[in-house]
């Protein structure tokens, strides 16, 4: 299964977008980590802007940055969109309320608790009327959504906008599912190649397969310690520029390789 890649967005402490993250990621510069910028939803409404979660922004700014390298239309664009466990601080915030004698829920909490939550943000954001999927997979979230992207890409002959996405839970929700930092990525998968394609990936499933580590200790502390940052072995591969095979994390007893060569 293969497909092109046309576009990356990333953000993550210490890393403002994938045009810094490329020297980085590719060894030419030291990570340093650090606070996260701040992510930008200016394409939603006032009101939807002040109502939506953390995940919601996150992945607004990515999808948005991978798409400007592109030139490709977000109204236009199939999405697929993962998160290990959603919005945890909203979660938290609703069994507080659940433990309570009133048991009286917010609207709007309840709405940015769906897993889908984030890709009606988009929706509402974009205009987009396309077809849309929500996934999670725990740990292997970000391996789950590239293989549902690249299919669909593959089948529909069109682009297809993958977008992943975690954030850091309030206790005790940290304790069984622990987030060191958040981190969002979006990837613009193309069928054929294009003249925004900047690297070729083939996808096969493996058994048992050791994830790829990160030589960088702060990276590869990144990427344990947040299900969407496991896509930062593909990540530098690309940004690298250099053709070779990654093994993402994915199912239990089931990886995924990733064989990434340079385009353009």
């Amino acid at each position: 299964m293969k497909a092109f890649v046309d576009g990356i967005g990333l953000l993550a402490p210490g890393i403002s977008s994938w045009s810094a993250a490329r020297s980085v990621l590719s060894g030419m510069a030291p990570y340093s980590g650090g606070e996260m910028a701040r992510p930008s939803a200016d394409l939603l409404p006032p009101i939807e802007r002040r109502r939506c979660g953390e995940p919601a922004k996150l992945a607004l700014h990515v999808g948005v940055e991978a798409l400007v390298q592109s030139g490709a239309r977000a109204d236009a664009l199939p999405t697929v969109f993962t998160s290990s466990s959603g919005n945890g601080e909203v979660l938290h915030q609703i069994c507080e309320t659940l433990a309570t004698a009133e048991r009286e829920l917010s609207p709007t909490r309840f709405h940015n608790s769906v897993h889908n939550a984030p890709a009606g943000y988009w929706s509402i954001a974009t205009g987009s009327r396309e077809p849309s999927v929500s996934l999670c997979a725990y740990q292997g979230s970000f391996a789950a959504g590239l293989v549902e992207a690249a299919l669909q890409a593959s089948a529909e002959q069109r682009p297809v906008l993958l977008i992943a996405c975690d954030t850091v839970h309030p206790e005790p929700l940290h304790t069984v599912c622990p987030v060191i930092a958040p981190f969002a990525v979006a990837v613009l998968l193309g069928a054929a190649a294009s003249r925004a394609s900047c690297a070729a990936i083939e996808l096969t499933l493996g058994r048992n397969g050791e994830a790829t580590r990160l030589a960088d200790r702060a990276l590869e502390a990144l990427r344990q310690g947040n299900a969407a940052a496991r896509s930062l072995p593909l990540l530098a591969a690309i940004a690298a520029q250099r053709r070779g095979t990654v093994t993402l994390e994915y199912l239990p007893q089931l990886s995924l390789a990733a064989l990434v060569e340079p385009y353009q």
